[in-house]
């Protein structure tokens, strides 16, 4: 019996790494969590092919993946980081741009956007622009309209998008900056947004790139990202906040 039951586990086994070769891994960028979410389901309905999603902030998913993580497709908030796996030789083709990112000003706690300077405001999120490009935007918006100086004090890093959103929500920040894809998912009247003018910093110019690690899912990959590029997908993308066209 021992000899049976041990046997039944080492097939199990069998199955599931079998099972988990056959899923597609998407490492995504914070910012990209929800709109990731449709696109795959859309994907995985259409295609019945599994995939698993993988957040992270883009500089963090680009070091796991140099690292040797066993990703299929990188979709990131910003074009250096896939142009930087690229011309270390992890990618199986060239950088694609896919989609604009949008920043925003985000106080789900009130009903209008406070002054950024005013004295209700203890606490500013932003994402770390070290690694997170929405936080370089949110760094150069601060610039050009010189409100660095009043709130750099104020400021609070998260990781990624997804950990200053949480600063946000939790009200351990009074108001942050994040993607307006964040916001079509979750703000639904809760409290108040501004969306920020697109000449107050670079362009986010978002990028995917397949990767090399594991041969055998070029085919899925490239299933994928034909749907990702389709008017379907593209629907998805602007549903969410993303232009697809550069601004």
């Amino acid at each position: 019996m021992k000899l049976r039951s041990l046997l039944f586990i080492i097939f199990l086994l069998g199955v599931s790494c079998k099972e988990e070769s056959r899923t597609l891994n998407v490492a995504t960028s914070a910012n990209m969590q929800f709109a990731m979410k449709a696109l795959v389901e859309a994907f995985e309905s259409s295609s019945k092919i599994k995939c698993n999603i993988i957040l992270g902030s883009s500089g963090k998913l680009t070091a796991q993946i140099k690292e040797g993580a066993p990703y299929d497709l990188f979709f990131s908030a910003d074009l250096k980081y896939p142009q930087a796996l690229y011309q270390a030789n992890l990618t199986s083709a060239e950088p694609v741009v896919y989609a604009y990112g949008q920043l925003v000003l985000w106080a789900p706690h009130s009903q209008e956007i406070p002054a950024l300077g005013s004295e209700q405001i203890n606490h500013v999120a932003i994402p770390n622009p070290e690694t997170a490009p929405y936080g370089r935007a949110a760094m150069e918006y601060l610039r050009s309209g010189h409100f660095l100086e009043k709130v750099e004090p104020k400021l609070v890093f998260g990781e990624s998008v997804a950990q200053t959103n949480q600063f946000i929500t939790s009200g351990a920040a009074e108001l942050g900056f994040t993607s307006l894809s964040v916001i079509q998912e979750k703000a639904n009247s809760r409290g108040s947004y501004k969306i920020l003018p697109q000449s107050t910093y670079a362009p986010i110019v978002q990028a995917y790139v397949m990767l090399n690690t594991r041969p055998e899912m070029q085919e899925a990959s490239e299933l994928f990202l034909a749907y990702v590029n389709s008017s379907s997908g593209k629907e998805i993308l602007t549903k969410f906040g993303y232009l697809t066209e550069r601004p």
